[in-house]
């Protein structure tokens, strides 16, 4: 399909023509760090169909834990059961942000790792890159679909998979540092990062799988607040925000 097909065609201040965008659970909580709070959807919703109209091919993965974590299970859960939980607090969020996307005309589709096909698609690699090509977006859900995987993994994961040309990191920090920023006034904050520095400094960006799949694929990470206004927009735009993470 011709840029010229899609409903929105590609902006040229646009860096990043496909990107995957990872939110945390969090992003979407009401004030006790639980649930959906309806003004925070609808920023980050704002967000979303912004870049989304500058033609960009817009993949989303999100977290869930502001309903569930698999470290909140007892010690007598099973760990796979916990995290099948998990899985099962994403297709939440991402059904969330599917609802109100739609309310503002934006065309969306979600697909789940797990198989739920009386609310969501299953995940296909072809049907997802075709909704991409479309100008739909894709909404990620379940993670990997497999136990011991964070969604930041999956994220990784569906960003090679579709051929991402970045790994947008939405954060409640404004980037990496070289501690808790919250914990520690003097933390540094990195403007840019090599894979390996993430890696060898042990830095949270994301989990050690994630860094390494994105490092052996070439696909950047940008790491950022997503309480920044236009964030995601000044990502995709290549403008200097929050960590770059690459070569």
């Amino acid at each position: 399909m011709s840029e010229s097909e899609k409903l929105y065609p590609l902006d040229p201040s646009v860096k990043y023509k496909r990107v995957i965008v990872k939110l945390s659970g969090e992003a979407l909580a009401g004030a006790n760090g639980m649930g959906i709070d309806s003004n925070k959807l609808d920023f980050v919703c704002e967000q979303i169909a912004d870049v989304m109209r500058l033609g960009v091919e817009v993949g989303i993965v999100i977290g869930g834990g502001n309903f569930w974590r698999g470290r909140q299970a007892d010690a007598k859960m099973n760990r796979t059961t916990a995290d099948h939980m998990g899985m099962l607090a994403t297709v939440m969020n991402a059904l969330a942000i599917q609802d109100r996307l739609e309310q503002h005309n934006i065309p969306v589709r979600v697909q789940t790792a797990l198989t739920i096909t009386k609310v969501a698609e299953p995940y296909i690699l072809r049907k997802a890159i075709r909704h991409l090509e479309k100008g739909r977006i894709v909404i990620f859900a379940c993670g990997t679909g497999n136990p011991y995987f964070s969604t930041d993994t999956g994220a990784a994961l569906r960003s090679c998979e579709i051929g991402a040309d970045a790994l947008l990191l939405a954060k409640n920090v404004d980037g990496v540092y070289d501690s808790d920023p919250k914990l520690n006034p003097n933390a540094k904050k990195f403007d840019k990062l090599s894979y390996m520095q993430v890696i060898s400094m042990g830095l949270k960006a994301m989990d050690t799988t994630s860094i390494t799949m994105c490092m052996d694929n070439n696909i950047p990470i940008i790491a950022f607040s997503l309480l920044e206004n236009e964030s995601i927009h000044k990502a995709v735009c290549g403008k200097p925000i929050g960590t770059y993470i690459g070569k």
